[in-house]
């Protein structure tokens, strides 16, 4: 019987084609806006942190599983979200 893998075991087989643009952005103004809060414990990826402004940051959507977490807990007036283009993004390589 095989071990079952964790979710950073999964994740860590996933392959991640650059993208062009970003596909996910912040708001100009927003980053202090306390509807992003929750997308720096709720992100599965954890690609949200707070800077030492008490600013919400998203450094980089490297990584990024296109799950839509993010979109749905803050919103889309404080978070501007689309798939990547056709070709780039995340491929999965398990499940």
């Amino acid at each position: 019987m095989s071990e079952k893998m964790d979710l950073k075991a999964k994740l860590g087989l996933d392959v991640f084609k650059p993208v062009g643009q970003p596909h996910i952005k912040i708001r100009p103004s927003m980053e202090k806006d306390s509807r992003l809060k929750p997308a720096i414990r709720l992100c599965p990826s954890g690609l949200y942190s707070e800077n030492e402004n008490g600013e919400v940051v998203l450094a980089t959507v490297d990584g990024c599983i296109e799950c839509g977490t993010c979109r749905i807990a803050c919103g889309t007036e404080v978070l501007e979200w689309n798939y990547p283009e056709g070709g780039t993004g995340v491929q999965f390589r398990f499940g």
